[in-house]
């Protein structure tokens, strides 16, 4: 991988720039023009004053050229700050303003299904993410509880494939009990057909939180009309994403109250 990397590299025209994270630079030994980034090491590019407010990244961009302050992104985890700075080393490169990188990072949402958010209010978030894996599960529910430190957070979990969830089992429940609350739907079988002894009961059985219900997919939204909640997740690879469009409503109009 070293040795294609390198090949890539060494592709950069002598007019041109190679951007390239902290250390990778290192390994690489290139010798052409380089701008190397970091998250927040002495770096050309990189972030200061990190910090979290209202479910937001909040930080400014250090750069040779013009530094870009007050950048403000609602993606999860540090590793989208980090993605950011070298996106902002790339369009300084080709000149543009700071401010007008700030405005595209503001304004840049993300992929769909991929911690996407529906509700963003004082009172309620509403994020819906595609994820089926217990990994997944706990990237996505661990970047939540970091931008939302103290707030609820319930997740609303459909298991997908019932291989899937029998091999899984532990790890699924060990990252939905990340949750402050779980509200598990019933496997999504997709391709398969039903394994005996597999179903969202046993899951749930295996699962530590206290709050934590089996709900019909169809009773969802009536079981939200009445259970207090704060920041509200949609997590699976099914047709949970059905359920997206009535909750969202829902939760806007309670926010509205």
């Amino acid at each position: 991988m070293t040795q294609i990397t390198s090949t890539f590299a060494g592709q950069v025209k002598k007019d041109g720039f190679l951007i390239v994270k902290k250390n990778v630079d290192n390994d690489l030994r290139l010798n052409g023009k380089r701008l190397i980034y970091s998250l927040n090491l002495d770096t050309e590019y990189s972030a200061a004053h990190i910090e979290i407010r209202e479910g937001e990244f909040c930080y400014d961009i250090n750069s040779p050229i013009e530094a870009v302050k007050q950048v403000a992104i609602g993606l999860p985890g540090f590793h989208n700050v980090e993605n950011s700075i070298a996106a902002a080393a790339v369009a300084q490169q080709l000149g543009i303003k700071g401010d007008v990188i700030n405005s595209a990072l503001r304004s840049f949402k993300g992929v769909k299904r991929r911690f996407d958010y529906h509700v963003k209010s004082k009172s309620v978030v509403y994020i819906d993410d595609y994820a089926h894996h217990p990994e997944e599960l706990k990237a996505a529910i661990g970047s939540a509880k970091q931008l939302y430190p103290d707030k609820k957070v319930t997740g609303i979990f459909q298991p997908h494939l019932f291989s899937r969830t029998r091999d899984f089992a532990d790890g699924f429940a060990e990252s939905l009990d990340m949750l402050d609350a779980c509200i598990l739907l019933d496997i999504y079988p997709a391709r398969e057909k039903p394994i005996e002894g597999v179903d969202s009961q046993m899951l749930i059985n295996k699962m530590k939180l206290k709050e934590k219900f089996l709900v019909k997919k169809e009773h969802v939204v009536d079981f939200l009309k009445t259970y207090p909640y704060e920041v509200v997740m949609t997590l699976g690879a099914g047709d949970i994403d059905g359920l997206i469009e009535p909750i969202e409503k829902l939760l806007k109009e309670r926010s509205e109250l």
